[in-house]
């Protein structure tokens, strides 16, 4: 097995491979952790399994044993070769050498998993590009039925964090839109080389059939929380200024006022039913484009 202490040192001596921080490098070497993460995610011969960032394949090989085809993601043209060699032997395994955030995953998933029943996205993610990769998913792919993911467990833990504590903010109010999410467990940081300086958790994000919410434009919907949260410390009237201008401030208390909202409020405690209301009034006062 690829993902023990013993197999991925001497993978990395024989090719010499040296880790790029600027990549998010931390490659698993606990084969429970490996095997807790693929049974997470219900994966069977039905399955289509996407991975972003394959490493030298550790994840990458116990996906391939359980699922039917696996597409994985890694940007590192280095670690082409050390791949062919590692998963030799799982012909229902192909490494795309692109960047996830530049690629039209929905075409890919229609031409290589056509005859998959689910699709599920499975990975340890680069720490330092989570948010934008799960960003950009739930806002571009609709064919993915769900993820179990590896991340900081900072990030993690804002999820699906409660209305009004620190850690709630516009990715949680993005990922509760979009889906059910699941804090599965909490990973050390001595399962990994190198050994990161944070420490890691394993998420499951399941892809809502049915929203909580009808939104009329997400794209914008999502812009106007994430400028509502982009001074935390400050209340939900200035961030709303900084997006509209003081000019605006009139309209603003107006429409806050009219929706029961309190201006000195600070947006962390904000639902997403009083943002939407709060946004589609703004809309229709033409305070904000």
């Amino acid at each position: 097995m690829i993902g023990t202490s013993k197999k991925t040192f001497q993978i990395l001596k024989k090719y010499n491979f040296n880790f790029k921080k600027s990549l998010g490098q931390n490659f698993l070497i606990d084969s429970n952790i490996l095997n807790k993460i693929v049974n997470s995610a219900s994966i069977d011969k039905d399955t289509g399994v996407i991975e972003i960032g394959s490493g030298i394949g550790s994840l990458t090989e116990v996906l391939a044993k359980s699922a039917k085809e696996v597409i994985s993601f890694e940007i590192d043209g280095r670690l082409l070769p050390i791949l062919a060699d590692t998963l030799a032997a799982y012909d229902n395994v192909e490494i795309i050498n692109k960047d996830i955030l530049k690629v039209d995953v929905d075409k890919i998933i229609k031409e290589k998993f056509s005859t998959c029943s689910k699709i599920m996205l499975v990975a340890n993610l680069p720490y330092y590009i989570t948010t934008p990769i799960l960003t950009h998913l739930l806002e571009n792919t609709s064919l993915i039925d769900g993820y179990v993911v590896m991340m900081q467990k900072e990030v993690a833990n804002r999820l699906n964090a409660k209305v009004g504590t620190k850690d709630y903010n516009s990715l949680t109010i993005l990922l509760n839109y979009y889906t059910d999410v699941e804090y599965l467990f909490t990973v050390p940081k001595k399962v990994f080389v190198p050994a990161p300086n944070v420490e890691s958790a394993v998420v499951k994000i399941m892809t809502k059939k049915e929203k909580d919410i009808y939104i009329a434009d997400t794209e914008e919907f999502f812009n106007f929380v994430r400028n509502c949260f982009a001074q935390r410390r400050k209340t939900l009237m200035n961030n709303l200024i900084a997006i509209s201008g003081k000019d605006k401030k009139e309209s603003l208390l107006s429409a806050c006022q009219s929706l029961g909202i309190e201006p000195s409020r600070r947006s962390e405690t904000l639902t997403i039913f009083e943002f939407n209301k709060l946004h589609t009034d703004l809309k229709n006062r033409e305070v904000i484009k």
